[in-house]
This record gives C-alpha cells, sequence and structure tokens, in this order.
C-alpha cells in the first residue's frame, strides 16, 4: 500500500473500532441495549466482535507502511 492511503485507512479503522468498543462497553455497563429488538448477548457480542476486527484491520494498515 502506499504510505498515505495506508495511514488515513488505519487511523480510521482504529478510530472506528475503539468508539465502538468504548459505546458498546457504556451500552454493557448502564444495561441498555446495544440494538433494538435483538438479544442483549448477541448484539453486544456482535458489536465487540465488530470493534476488535477494526482495530486489527487498523494495525495491520498501519503495521504495513
Amino acid at each position: 500500500m502506499e504510505r498515505g492511503p495506508a495511514i488515513f485507512a488505519g487511523v480510521v479503522f482504529v478510530l472506528f473500532g475503539g468508539a465502538l468498543l468504548v459505546w458498546t462497553a457504556t451500552q454493557v455497563r448502564y444495561r441498555r441495549p446495544v440494538a433494538h429488538g435483538v438479544s442483549p448477548v448477541a448484539s453486544a457480542a456482535v458489536a465487540t466482535v465488530a470493534a476488535v476486527v477494526a482495530l486489527a484491520l487498523g494495525a495491520w494498515c498501519l503495521t504495513h507502511l
């Protein structure tokens, strides 16, 4: 990858993953629904997996400069 797009994509993935992880943890801590109409455990698990995947993609982009 070129440096500029790799840095941009990595930062976007890391910011999104971090924000999603913090938001999910906050929702679970205060026992608020993560997604309406879905099991609370399933929605929290899917959101957490998506956040971890986004963080991993961001780390991958930033390490392959």
